[in-house]
């Protein structure tokens, strides 16, 4: 499996994130590429999958400013996209209610208007929970890799 970890983030939260998953996976003798979504558009999707989507929500809800090029992309060409399987890690804060996980949760939207196909439910981790993303990453991740080789049985 060659996993792409897409990476929004305006802090290095999200980031951390997907250095962790991708350690864990690399010692496991998996393959998976971290890719900042900084200038990329929707050809990042024509690549071997799995995807995973890892961002944090910033102020009132908005995708982090470096997956906003990406995401006028894939709004604009509109990409069938119906071979792309991906999961989602959000990052966000439960105090901010209306807004929690927006970020995650809008990616999760523009791939399925574009066939593709979300593998588990989004990850949604509240920073307001005390814990760490990094470390309910490594837990959550095998489970996942887990629902991403069944959905190919």
């Amino acid at each position: 499996m060659n996993l792409t970890i897409l990476v929004g983030t305006m802090t290095g939260t999200a980031e951390l994130v997907a250095e962790e998953i991708q350690t864990v996976l690399e010692a496991d003798g998996q393959t998976a590429v971290i890719k900042l979504m900084d200038g990329l558009d929707a050809g990042v999707f024509e690549g071997e999958g799995p995807y995973l989507v890892v961002t944090s929500t910033y102020g009132q809800g908005d995708v982090p400013d470096n997956t906003r090029a990406l995401m006028e992309s894939l709004g604009r060409s509109r990409p069938d996209l119906s071979a792309v399987r991906y999961g989602i890690f959000a990052l966000g804060d439960r105090t901010y209610s209306e807004t929690f996980c927006l970020g995650g949760k809008q990616f999760d939207a523009m791939l399925q208007d574009l066939g593709a196909r979300r593998i588990g439910e989004i990850l949604m981790h509240d920073a307001s929970a005390g814990t760490m993303p990094e470390e309910v990453a490594l837990e959550w991740i095998s489970g996942w890799l887990g629902l991403y080789e069944e959905s190919l049985a």
